[in-house]
């Protein structure tokens, strides 16, 4: 109808000079007719020109002033015209509800009282004049009535009291354009079987070959599935074999006894771990390695003096989400390899954002004859060089599973200061030894988390937003390609 009603207009008439009067006039919807001739106007039907008005309509606080007259008039009215009124008094009498607000009745009322110096201020409230006029009453009507106002009336109302807003009103001007006619043609769109038939008698629509195509509706990888690629990706071109990770639920015995952990450690509490109700306890370990771990933890071996504690079976036996992938690395140690290990591990820790429960651990482990600590910082320098890490600075530090320990840092350039990356260190004697592995070899091992590197690279600072309820799938569709290790 909009159409019709403009093309028509235009077909006897140079010029619509506004679209807003236009739309009045032929009892139309403004916005319908702006997008119409947008329309018209992208086929060559019309040339348009925009419009653009400004005007001041007043805001819910000025149309009740407009109507019941400004807070400092019903101040000053509720002042008595002989004598005084304690502040208390006309507070109550003014604002008896909110009376403390900064947008009562009271309080907007006794500023400008005083300012316009009608009224003597202090604990009691007296008349300075007896007859006062509400000017900001009878230029908010006027605004309404939409005549204009001196420019300092207007600033004052509006930047100074809130009283009046700018509202923008905009339209379009319109002419015929090249293409003009009373009627606009319909074109085919589709290549169909009758359309290609009567192609003579239709006009087809211009295919835009520059257009982007409608976005597939398919799965995208998530951030940390290409992170974890290019990791394993550098672990192999070192020569390192990847270790079967996929039980989430371990023993306490693999998970803490056979690391050399102690029972009384804090870390086995069940406020930093998850431990199961069913099935609490496990069925299957080696015997003859148990009693090895039990003699070791009791009274020491192989050059250890213990932890000296009576070492229990039942704690040995809980069931538990695997708090590192270092249980898996205790179990595959019998052979002399070079092994890794990318999964899921489990801590019962709050979580804020930088951490969670569960999230994913790297590991890497090589075991073999005469290994030195020298062994260890120059696979790290060749591990973490390839992931773009080339300044590197070793700390020691403890664990109880390695001895010595230390932590792994690296010079961030963008931070601009050492930032720390990972932890590391040899197996002790007491974890390698009771596995019945000779006593030249030693085990070099390190690990980092894949979440850290990993909001590095895309730019995250909330962990929640990486992984968890509350990732945005739009990440998940946006993200780059993992480039770390890629020269």
């Amino acid at each position: 109808m909009a159409e019709e009603a403009i093309l028509g207009y235009l077909l006897n008439e140079e010029e619509i000079t506004d679209s807003g009067q236009f739309s009045d006039e032929h009892n139309l919807n403004h916005d319908e007719v702006v997008n119409v001739i947008k329309r018209l106007h992208a086929f060559g039907y019309i040339d348009c020109q925009n419009i653009k008005r400004v005007s001041s309509v007043l805001s819910d606080e000025g149309k009740k002033y407009a109507a019941e007259g400004s807070p400092e008039v019903h101040y000053f009215l509720a002042v008595p015209a002989e004598g005084s009124i304690s502040k208390d008094e006309l507070q109550k009498k003014l604002s008896p509800s909110d009376w403390k607000s900064n947008t009562s009745v009271f309080s907007i009322g006794s500023i400008y009282a005083v300012k316009n110096k009608w009224v003597e201020g202090g604990k009691q409230v007296s008349r300075k004049v007896q007859h006062v006029e509400d000017k900001v009453k009878n230029l908010l009507l006027q605004t309404q009535e939409g005549m204009e106002l001196d420019e300092e009336s207007l600033n004052h109302l509006k930047n100074t009291r809130r009283l009046v807003e700018e509202k923008v009103w905009k339209g379009y001007s319109v002419k015929k354009g090249p293409n003009y006619a009373p009627k606009r043609m319909s074109f085919a769109t589709d290549l169909s079987r009758e359309n290609l038939q009567n192609w003579k008698e239709l006009e087809f629509k211009e295919y835009n070959f520059n257009a982007k195509g409608q976005p597939v509706v398919a799965g995208h990888v998530h951030p940390l599935l290409k992170v974890r690629k290019q990791f394993k990706d550098i672990f192999r071109q070192m020569g390192f074999e990847e270790m079967p990770t996929n039980n989430f639920v371990e023993s306490s015995f693999w998970n803490f006894d056979a690391l050399f952990q102690p029972q009384q450690h804090p870390a086995r509490d069940s406020h930093d771990t998850f431990f199961l109700k069913a099935p609490s306890t496990t069925r299957e370990l080696p015997e003859d390695y148990v009693e090895r771990v039990k003699q070791v933890h009791e009274s020491g071996g192989y050059g250890s003096r213990g932890y000296n504690y009576g070492w229990k079976r039942e704690e040995a036996n809980k069931n538990l989400l695997r708090t590192h992938t270092t249980a898996v690395s205790s179990r595959m140690l019998y052979a002399l390899a070079k092994y890794f290990s990318i999964d899921r591990v489990f801590r019962n820790e709050a979580v804020d954002r930088t951490h969670l429960a569960e999230f994913h651990q790297i590991e890497g482990l090589v075991c073999d004859r005469g290994l030195t600590l020298g062994d260890l910082i120059g696979v790290l320098q060749d591990f973490f060089s390839r992931l773009g890490m080339s300044k590197l600075r070793f700390k020691p530090a403890y664990n109880p599973y390695t001895e010595p320990s230390m932590e792994i840092f690296s010079y961030h350039e963008g931070l601009g200061k050492w930032v720390e990356i990972g932890n590391s260190g040899m197996f002790r004697p007491e974890m390698l030894l009771p596995m019945g592995l000779p006593e030249d070899v030693r085990v070099i091992a390190w690990g980092v988390s894949l979440e850290r590197p990993t909001m590095i690279l895309y730019d995250i600072d909330n962990i929640r937003d990486l992984f968890g309820h509350k990732v945005d799938l739009g990440l998940i569709k946006r993200n780059p390609i993992c480039r770390i290790g890629i020269e």
